[in-house]
């Protein structure tokens, strides 16, 4: 990157707020239009959302009383300034009637409404309430709303019925792009008016004198909660007098930008565009220079305030005096790196012009590492481990036996076994579950298993829809659709026309239901809204507390209406972690996140290690399962001390190969470690130093701590790269070898990362032996510096405990904790739209000690487990 020019020291308004700014005031029908000073007449509720916090939407009209309205159920919207979205059916309602706008719109028998509004689909009809001011679903004063892709209005009248028929509906205009609407009514017309533009016309006579003084007002639902509506409002309004077609083309003008996109989405669009697209490029192309630790030509670009130092850098709305975009542009940087794609550059400049909106503090380069994956939408099928269980918690069946010799194992993506995108289903798969569905068939008891659900065995289609109902909501983990119901019933029919008797029909349909994809995979509604239903987080919370599906109380609580509320997750939570199953699944993410079952698999070279036999590693396996139960089961540690807790447990052969005095005992034992000084922790443990292999390398151990514990990022190695490891000689030990590579101005950038990590391991060999001179007797130490990603400056120790303890102390080592049990929770990699959340989660356990329940505790009450992906008219 070229010097950086210094320019007057003048303060500049970015253009970001000066957008918001125009926003606030047009919409606030302050200066819709500078020539019409009676822009506010007749303005008798307004809503603009400018507050994005609180239970509250005011009523920015300025007509006294003002009509404030409650948010019926918070959680169920997402509150930014200037814009209330309703990711899940609620209401935002008057507590009372409005009397002052009731009586101002009789008064005047005219009414005007105003809304700028983006659907989150186009499937909504009832019509969906977008604005109403209604008893009910069959009553109203007045209602706007969506209609399928169709803007349908009502207004009751002495002259129509009081639900406001008949109804004013556009074409099928809508889409889902930010829209603004306008319906006025005036001397028997009624109008309708879509991007400024007159869509709709219709005679409707009489006046409002029948109109009912005690109906509320709402936004975003019936009053009565029962006709959501899914999306964006950015700003409502109310008028007791008809808005003129070049007042609401003023409107529509004054919202928009010169190129027809509305303003009211540009700040928040260009802010998604950082987040999205302009972070990851920093990320993958910039910080390996110019981050906190490297600032090359004193840039870092890691943070927003060191971003920012220079406006010569970044200049806000003006691409083409941006020094980043000349050298981008001219691929003068990345430097020695692919330069940036043809795409990547038109974000890059589409930012900087449409105002650089920076909306993180700093921006971590391990978000990003898979990013492609996290855009998209993966549905989650049954890892074995939870068919097995699932099986044994819905049927009462152990196929363990039978499910791990038939179906293909799970591999390891991403650092876990239960990564989504990496768990497909091909034939074999298909011909297994097929050969286990009969399996299991056979090992049920049909007729007790049926009575669970009733006791009457009629084949009436009345009685057999309603056991079909009960029987499937029970397996397949949720309601049955209609269609689904007609399938199942189906089955039935044809078994009974074929002879078979009231057990034989049921199991059939069992046969069917354990092979459907509803069984197999983890099914959510896509057209449900944003958040997860009732029963739908009840499966979530089962399999991430137990790798299984939901017990019998989990189910009968979300029949009471309240599950999501957060006290009753708490008790529940509370309930499933005292239950055996939640420590099993607190091991299966031991497991997949240290790779345990590579143990089964290590083969070191007899030459140097002649005295290895394979117990070892099953005995090292042991030794960290058991350690690790102590730490979060028993004595419920904060899980960074799983870094340095002063005991283990060791058989006597393992004890031995540690150099630790054996017990007596011959079984595993415990061994308290507070006067071993070399040892106390995972990383000091064999489970994990066998990582490096026979030659202990310290590039392999130093990016297990770096990926694995600090969440840390480097580049793969150019192609050209010899990575063949170096061994040692006399006189050259690991620790010289790789102070080599980090001292070479090609190697070091990178390996400075890492490698000085393992350097307080140095005296732990291969198999995790202690020793202090290696087998060609170099000296070996254990001192060195650990640089936390995101920091400038180093820190130092002197001796691998010390080192442990660093770790343990870390916020970053306690946030990747937290990072990797949430990523095990979702099944698949987290990214950018997840960070704020896991932040949350990581203060709320932190709050709580960090430990492992209070990590699980702060995940199900959080808003990942809550919120679900919609994949748009997919």
């Amino acid at each position: 990157m070229k010097s950086r020019c210094h320019l007057a020291n003048t303060k500049r308004i970015p253009i970001g707020i000066l957008c918001l700014l125009f926003i606030i005031n047009a919409l606030s029908a302050n200066e819709i239009d500078q020539n019409d000073a009676s822009s506010k007449q007749g303005l008798v509720a307004a809503y603009d959302f400018t507050s994005n916090s609180g239970n509250l939407v005011m009523d920015r009209s300025g007509a006294k009383p003002l009509v404030n309205l409650l948010i019926n159920e918070p959680r169920n919207v997402l509150r930014a300034n200037g814009s209330i979205k309703f990711i899940k059916g609620t209401t935002a309602r008057s507590m009372t009637p409005p009397s002052k706008i009731i009586n101002a719109l009789k008064g005047s028998n005219t009414i005007s409404a105003e809304v700028w509004f983006k659907p989150s689909n186009l499937k909504q009809d009832g019509p969906a309430r977008l604005i109403t001011i209604s008893g009910g679903t069959s009553d109203r004063n007045f209602t706007i709303g969506q209609e399928g892709r169709s803007l349908q209005a009502r207004v009751r009248t002495t002259s129509t019925s009081k639900n406001g028929l008949p109804a004013l509906e556009s074409n099928a205009l809508l889409t889902t792009k930010v829209t603004h609407a306008v319906y006025s009514f005036n001397r028997g017309r009624a109008k309708l008016y879509i991007n400024g533009r007159l869509v709709k016309e219709q005679k409707i006579s009489g006046t409002f004198d029948n109109w009912d003084k005690n109906f509320k007002i709402s936004i975003g639902n019936e009053v009565s909660n029962n006709r959501p509506w899914l999306g964006t409002i950015y700003y409502a309004a109310i008028y007791n007098r008809e808005l003129n077609p070049n007042e609401i083309t003023a409107r529509y003008e004054a919202g928009k930008d010169k190129r027809g996109v509305p303003v009211i989405d540009k700040v928040a669009e260009n802010s998604k565009l950082f987040e999205r697209s302009i972070a990851p490029i920093l990320a993958n192309h910039c910080l390996e220079c110019h981050d906190a630790a490297n600032a090359k030509g004193d840039l870092d670009l890691s943070r927003k305030i060191t971003a920012f130092a220079d406006e010569g850098i970044i200049a806000s709305g003006h691409s083409s005096k941006s020094l980043l975009w000349e050298s981008v542009s001219k691929n003068e940087m990345p430097k020695k790196r692919p330069p940036l794609t043809d795409k990547e550059k038109k974000s890059l400049k589409d930012w900087l012009d449409g105002g650089a909106n920076w909306t993180l503090k700093t921006i971590d380069p391990a978000v990003y590492v898979h990013e492609e994956k996290t855009q998209k939408h993966w549905i989650r099928r049954l890892t074995v481990e939870e068919y097995i269980s699932t099986v044994n918690a819905t049927m009462g069946v152990d196929i363990s036996k039978e499910a791990l010799e038939i179906l293909p194992a799970d591999l390891r993506a991403d650092g876990f076994s239960n990564t989504a995108y990496n768990l497909n289903v091909d034939l074999e798969h298909v011909l297994a579950y097929s050969q286990l569905a009969s399996k299991i068939i056979t090992k049920i008891d049909i007729k007790k298993f049926a009575q669970r659900f009733s006791n009457n065995q009629s084949f009436t289609d009345k009685n057999m829809a309603q056991f079909l109902e009960k029987l499937g909501l029970w397996v397949l983990r949720g309601p049955l659709e209609k269609k689904e119901i007609v399938i199942y019933r189906g089955i039935t029919t044809t078994a009974v026309a074929s002879g078979a008797n009231y057990q034989e029909a049921i199991a059939l349909v069992l046969e069917a239901m354990l092979q459907s994809p509803r069984f197999i995979y983890r099914i959510e509604d896509n057209n449900s809204g944003e958040i997860v239903s009732d029963t739908e987080l009840a499966v979530r919370l089962s399999y991430f507390i137990w790798g299984s599906s939901p017990d019998k109380a989990l189910y009968d609580a979300t029949l009471k209406g309240n599950f999501s509320d957060p006290e009753t997750i708490r008790s529940h939570v509370d309930r499933m972690l005292g239950d055996p199953r939640a420590i099993d699944q607190s091991i299966r993410f031991l497991r997949q996140w240290l790779n345990l079952d590579s143990l089964a698999n290590l083969r070191p070279d007899k030459k140097h290690f002649p005295e290895w036999e394979p117990q070892l590693a099953e005995d090292m396996d042991s030794e960290t399962v058991a350690f690790f139960k102590e730490v979060i089961w028993e004595k419920k540690l904060p899980m960074s001390q799983l870094l340095n807790a002063q005991f283990t447990y060791l058989t006597p052969k393992l004890a031995k190969h540690y150099g630790i005095r054996e017990k007596d005992s011959n079984e595993l034992a415990r061994y308290d470690l507070s006067e071993v000084s070399s040892r106390g922790g995972l990383l000091t443990q064999g489970s994990t130093l066998t990582i490096g292999g026979d030659e202990a390398s310290m590039v392999t151990r130093g990016l297990f701590v770096l990926h694995d514990l600090l969440r840390g990022v480097v580049k793969d190695p150019p192609p050209c790269v010899d990575t063949t490891p170096v061994p040692i000689k006399p006189g050259l030990s690991q620790r010289l070898i790789a102070e080599k590579r980090i001292s070479n101005k090609n190697c070091g950038g990178c390996h400075s990362r890492f490698e000085p990590l393992a350097f307080g391991l140095e005296r732990f060999d291969g198999l995790g032996t202690y020793m202090k001179n290696d087998s060609l007797g170099n000296l070996l130490r254990e001192d060195g510096k650990i640089l936390i990603p995101g920091e400038a400056t180093p820190l130092s120790y002197e001796s691998s405990a010390k080192l442990m303890d660093l770790l343990s102390q870390s916020d970053r080592v306690s946030h990747s904790l937290t990072w990797k049990i949430t990523q095990f929770a979702m099944g698949r990699p987290l990214g950018a739209k997840d960070v704020s959340k896991v932040d949350k989660i990581h203060q709320r356990a932190k709050n709580n000690g960090s430990t492992y329940p209070s990590i699980i505790h702060a995940i199900a009450t959080s808003d990942l487990i809550h919120s679900k992906e919609i994949q748009e008219n997919k």
